[in-house]
């Protein structure tokens, strides 16, 4: 009977342990992929969600609507409602977009996977959402396939712009190719020469707004292997807006507006371009609007994003476009790494390459879109694109002095032209350490360097060697604890940045910048944040070799351990973490070694740790390669081994040995918490942080936080001062001092103090060192503990 229940608790307590330890990683490992599944990796702002609906964010003073919703709310819908048509279903469809159709091209076609038909959902003169006609695509057409027929544009331009069109439909299957092969095919529907219909090119400009959706790395792979085809189409869509006559033309990423200019009351005229900000990121219809013969050339209200104002010109017409972003404008100078301040205009008139420099005046006002919170302003330059060089360039335009918020240009020519801004983003530096870590990190620091002391210096007297294993993790503990505690703030959070004002920016030096996003280099806190990444791992790491010897040790007791066994360990608990650390700089580097700050895709600037990025980028981070996983792993085989080590050692009752009935149960809670510790099961606390309610995850950071920054002091308590060797040490100590202050006459208060601190340490509860954590096994360890030093010696 009384085995009976002895494995009866030994079952509990496995169930017990398993079910808590799975739970709470299941629970961490579940929330980070809802988390990078939901593309985000901190919970929306509760602004957004109290002001915003639908998934609008608060920005600027406003709400962001998303492409189906808009209003100052996000509240009225902007989409056309689920369709069939020709035996195509289509889901809701943004306006002014074309929406793919459910019905995609067979697995046999050139096309496959691509959707067989597109549908336009835009607004009529009236406001009402309205749906057009199907337009079907032909899947076994590609747009390299479509370049062989630009001859024939004259006759089959409306078909040739349709496939291109269906054929962009969805960016994110866009490959360098495709952009080049639909700039060629969509640059040869605007020329002239081409002779295409009007209803084609007004296709063609959809095409060019979807091609704009595609990433940023597609573009720039694209420019790279040829950038004639995009230079040649952004010049079509010059002669394209001077064609129009009073027309407009608006898509979510491009917008086209031509004037027909009436001089007959002056030679020369004046014409005034303006983009108003819209509920959401793209452009809208009714967004832009021109005006001529203006007197006043500078006109705008709080809803004005960006104008342009041309003067001195004689011409008919003149045609503007805006784009909603640069990738058309692949710079080798500039890098672009933001998606709110790269808008470029164009200005051109029906003789404008006729016109000398002198002719003309432009003058060009942006207003930056970034959230004041978190960049700030720090330069910007006026520019104009060089067709010749390919690239953005300053001559013949000058900065202006900025005013109402708005940055101004002057230039004597007219092309496209963009204000090329860089910011310096304002990083949310953490307070330094609060009390409760400073303290747990100092105790931590304490008993590590005690237990390290005690391990060295009291070896003869235990009558054995030191422990290599133990001596290790602490070691490897009380480094990271120090450089935790003395490197983990980076430096720059002291350095002090002006709080630009636009209107009181320098205007007179027009020096391109080099990225739109500028940091301090701190090589120093690279550095440590490397140093914290390799210890942290070697931390885990020998806890994981703390398991790994206490299993042959405590399961395997009558059996030598392994030759070369702390050779083979040392190299694996010192070289393995510094092989992943080194091979994770190298590749980061590789990866970035033309960005000057490519130590940000390895390190935070907020604080000298690993880089956590957001969204799906996690996936391809080191946070989550170098660190989470092989912490993950080491983890459950820790759990693994803890539970094994439990179940069939520390609650076994051996009926053989009148030792272990002696064993109470408070002897066994103490020693489950001594491997506990060593093993780092407290970290899997860590997973608990991850949960969206901010209420329950401060609760589990407070508790994370007092256990793992006492950790050391655990480790001492448990390993040291409970140990029998370290008992009899401090009542010599206590002997020593109280004999050398007999010398006086000692007072009865000191000798009853004395005697009770005595008393206190000698009635310690003992645990035995080197993992002496029952008594059954204490000559068993011992002896297979020489007896393989023999054996190493004899070999």
């Amino acid at each position: 009977m009384a085995f009976g229940r002895a494995c009866d608790l030994r079952v509990l307590v496995a169930i017990v342990c398993g079910l808590l330890t799975a739970t709470v990683l299941g629970l961490g490992i579940w929330m980070a992929m809802v988390r990078i599944h939901r593309g985000k990796s901190l919970p929306p702002s509760s602004t957004s969600t109290r002001l915003c609906s639908n998934g609008g964010t608060w920005e600027n003073g406003r709400c962001i609507c998303p492409d189906l919703w808009t209003g100052l709310r996000c509240t009225r819908a902007n989409f056309c409602e689920n369709s069939t048509s020709e035996n195509f279903t289509f889901d809701r469809i943004a306006v002014g977009r074309y929406g793919p159709s459910l019905e995609k091209c067979d697995m046999n076609t050139a096309n496959a996977g691509n959707p067989r038909a597109t549908r336009l959902c835009n607004l009529t003169e009236n406001g009402e959402r309205k749906l057009q006609n199907v337009t079907i695509g032909n899947c076994n057409a590609t747009l390299q396939t479509l370049e062989n027929q630009i001859d024939n544009i004259a006759k089959e331009s409306s078909n040739i712009s349709n496939e291109a069109q269906v054929l962009t439909s969805d960016a994110s299957k866009l490959t360098p190719e495709d952009i080049t092969s639909a700039a060629r095919v969509v640059g040869q529907i605007f020329n002239v020469s081409r002779d295409a219909t009007a209803e084609a090119k007004l296709v063609a400009v959809t095409t060019v707004s979807q091609l704009l959706d595609a990433n940023e790395e597609i573009f720039q792979r694209a420019a790279a292997d040829d950038d004639n085809d995009l230079a040649t189409l952004t010049k079509q869509l010059e002669n394209y807006s001077i064609s129009m006559g009073n027309q407009t033309v608006v898509s979510p990423n491009i917008a086209i507006q031509s004037v027909n200019v009436s001089s007959e009351s002056a030679e020369f005229t004046s014409v005034r371009f303006t983009v108003q900000k819209g509920a959401s990121n793209y452009l809208v219809p009714g967004s832009t609007h021109i005006e001529t013969n203006v007197v006043d050339k500078v006109s705008f209200d709080a809803q004005t994003e960006l104008q342009i104002s041309v003067s001195k010109i004689n011409t008919h017409s003149c045609g503007f476009i805006v784009y909603q972003n640069d990738k058309l404008f692949q710079s080798k100078t500039f890098t672009s790494k933001l998606n709110f301040n790269q808008k470029i205009v164009s200005s051109m008139t029906e003789n404008t390459m006729s016109m000398k420099a002198q002719d003309v005046s432009v003058k060009i006002n942006f207003r930056p879109q970034h959230n004041p919170k978190e960049f700030q302003l720090q330069s910007f330059a006026c520019v104009y694109w060089n067709i010749t060089m390919k690239n953005w360039d300053t001559n013949g335009c000058n900065k202006e002095s900025p005013s109402n918020g708005f940055l101004g240009c002057h230039c004597n020519h007219m092309t496209n032209f963009a204000v090329l801004m860089s910011f310096k983003k304002n990083y949310k530096y953490p307070a330094s350490l609060d009390v409760l870590s400073n303290v747990g990190c100092a105790l931590s620091i304490t008993g590590l360097v005690l237990t390290i002391i005690f391990q060295i210096v009291t070896r003869k007297v235990r009558k054995t060697s030191v422990t290599w294993v133990f001596v290790s993790l602490c070691t490897s503990m009380l480094i990271f604890n120090l450089l935790f505690v003395f490197g983990i703030e980076n430096s720059n959070k002291n350095s002090k940045t002006s709080d630009s004002d636009i209107n009181s920016m320098d205007y007179k030096d027009n020096k391109i910048p080099q990225q739109s996003i500028i940091t301090t280099p701190n090589p120093k806190c690279t550095v440590i944040a490397a140093l914290l990444h390799y210890f942290l791992l070697v931390t885990f790491t020998w806890t994981g070799l703390s398991a790994v010897q206490l299993y042959f040790l405590l399961l395997r007791a009558m059996k030598l351990l392994p030759r070369r066994f702390i050779l083979f360990i040392s190299l694996i608990g010192w070289g393995a973490p510094a092989i992943v650390v080194a091979m994770t700089v190298g590749i980061i580097f590789a990866q970035n070694s033309s960005n000057s700050q490519w130590e940000l895709q390895y390190r935070q600037e907020e604080i000298c740790w690993l880089a956590i990025p957001e969204g799906n980028d996690i996936i391809r981070s080191p946070f989550l390669w170098a660190f989470i996983v092989p912490v993950t792993i080491i983890l459950i085989c820790n759990i693994v081994m803890f539970i094994v080590i439990i179940v069939k050692v520390l609650w076994k009752n051996n009926q053989n040995l009148t030792s272990t009935k002696k064993n109470s149960s408070l002897k066994k809670i103490l020693s489950t918490l001594s491997i506990a510790v060593i093993f780092g099961i407290t970290w899997v606390l860590a997973y608990l942080m991850l949960l969206d309610n901010d209420d329950i995850r401060i609760i589990f950071n407070y508790i994370f936080c007092i256990f793992n920054t006492t950790q050391g002091l655990q480790i001492f308590i448990l390993y040291t001062v409970k140990t029998k060797v370290f008992q009899t040490e401090a009542s010599k100590v206590l002997k020593s001092l109280s004999s050398s202050a007999g010398r006086g006459k000692p007072s009865m208060t000191a000798l009853r103090l004395r005697l009770r601190m005595y008393n206190m340490i000698r009635s310690f509860p003992t645990l035995h060192e080197r993992f002496r954590l029952l008594d059954p096994f204490v000559v068993t360890e011992e002896t297979t503990l020489s007896e393989s030093e023999d054996a190493r010696g004899a070999s």
